[in-house]
């Protein structure tokens, strides 16, 4: 008998009949006496026509509306999902955030966990009960509904898992496992066994989709393993866990893309400290993060500053960036168009030389100059041209012999 947390993301839950799937993968599991606690998402799509629907009434809606409003999706689901569950048998009761004892800081829209009291979860769980979680959101010491951001649902899953001492926590998702580049864009991707917490980091903070990049933060902050697997087949996935370095380990396990990122100029920004430490700030303040960033000298005591953001940041960097400069008195910002962003990852990196080598090597073959760079000990980022990003992503995962993995 083991205390299990599973999570279910929209794909998996996107119809009566999916529905229907988990609630049998579930039952299985109950069956043989585990103790389980479910966390699902908001049904594929719902999510982006809620948005949707706020964005056609406003530009900007007001992100403490959106908070109740986006936490619907992952409502509707838990009561489906308990409704499946007891037509075949399985007692089970359905918590929201908020009466799972997940607690937030205020920052709407994109929440930060700052404590778990599990609100009735064990007690439920003793008396034979299925939990199942919203996932995506949380709730104010003030009371006011939040939601943790894009993925929210495995930092749910992964912060109760921590919280209430879970033998094993499941990712279940549309794909069966952590791949050394998209399989959609490369067909012989691999799929890997296993991977390190902080190559599953820097692949998940450089576009790969299967897992949210603060979800292996928690996860690595807390050693929960988990194992990212999908919910269509019963199939081992990826397990994800701590992994001492060796100097044997390949230089790089994996290649992300990120296709959704925009270029931002900032020009005649004052060149001084002060002020490149201002705008920084002020982006920080209202919870935004920007990404490679380059600074010139402009003319008569000025700069310019070029940085990536995540698109669906850009209206509000743009509207941030703007007032710092009125501030400052000086200097304009605009959308300088959209990039993609490629990664390549590996704790082997730092042993291996000649990895920058055979990156820049890769590219110059299918014709491609980067735009920005940034590195780190484990990764690489370069910005280029999205038109060219798929054979940019094959070029490269050829190049370090990830086909043959």
């Amino acid at each position: 008998m083991s205390l299990i947390v599973q999570k279910y993301g929209g794909t998996s839950v996107g119809s009566v009949d999916r529905i229907q799937n988990v609630a049998a993968k579930i039952k299985e599991q109950w069956s043989q006496g585990h103790k389980l606690v479910v966390v699902v998402s908001a049904r594929s799509g719902v999510t982006n026509d809620l948005i949707a629907r706020a964005k056609a009434l406003s530009k900007l809606p007001d992100e403490r509306e959106m908070d109740v409003l986006m936490s619907l999706g992952e409502q509707e689901t838990i009561a489906l999902t308990v409704m499946a569950l007891h037509a075949i048998g399985v007692p089970a009761i359905s918590r929201t955030g908020a009466q799972a004892g997940i607690f937030t800081d205020d920052i709407h829209t994109r929440a930060r966990i700052t404590r778990i009291s599990g609100g009735d979860l064990l007690q439920r769980l003793e008396e034979g009960k299925v939990v199942v979680v919203a996932g995506f959101q949380g709730v104010t010491e003030q009371g006011e509904v939040t939601t943790l951001g894009r993925g929210g649902s495995d930092l749910t899953a992964i912060a109760v898992a921590a919280s209430i001492k879970a033998d094993l926590c499941q990712i279940f998702t549309d794909v069966d496992g952590v791949y050394t580049a998209d399989p959609r864009i490369v067909l012989n991707a691999k799929k890997m066994h296993e991977i390190s917490y902080e190559e599953m980091l820097e692949l998940a903070s450089s576009g790969s989709k299967v897992m949210q990049s603060r979800s292996v933060e928690f996860a690595q902050k807390y050693n929960v393993p988990f194992e990212v697997r999908s919910s269509f087949n019963d199939l081992p996935g990826t397990l994800v866990k701590a992994i001492d370095k060796t100097l044997e380990d390949a230089a790089i396990a994996g290649v992300a893309l990120d296709r959704l990122q925009t270029r931002v100029t900032v020009n005649d920004l004052p060149d001084n400290p002060q002020a490149i430490a201002a705008l920084f700030d002020d982006l920080g303040e209202a919870g935004l993060s920007v990404d490679m960033i380059i600074k010139n000298l402009g003319n008569g005591g000025k700069s310019n500053l070029t940085f990536s953001v995540t698109t669906d940041q850009y209206c509000r960097v743009e509207k941030v960036v703007g007032d710092t400069l009125k501030k400052l008195g000086s200097g304009s910002v605009r959308s300088a168009g959209e990039i993609s962003k490629l990664s390549i990852v590996g704790v082997g990196m730092i042993s291996h030389p000649g990895v920058a080598g055979t990156l820049f090597k890769a590219l110059a073959s299918v014709g491609i100059n980067s735009e920005l760079i940034t590195t780190s000990e484990i990764k690489i980022s370069i910005a280029l041209d999205p038109a060219k990003a798929d054979a940019a992503v094959r070029a490269v995962h050829t190049a370090f012999g990830l086909d043959k993995a």
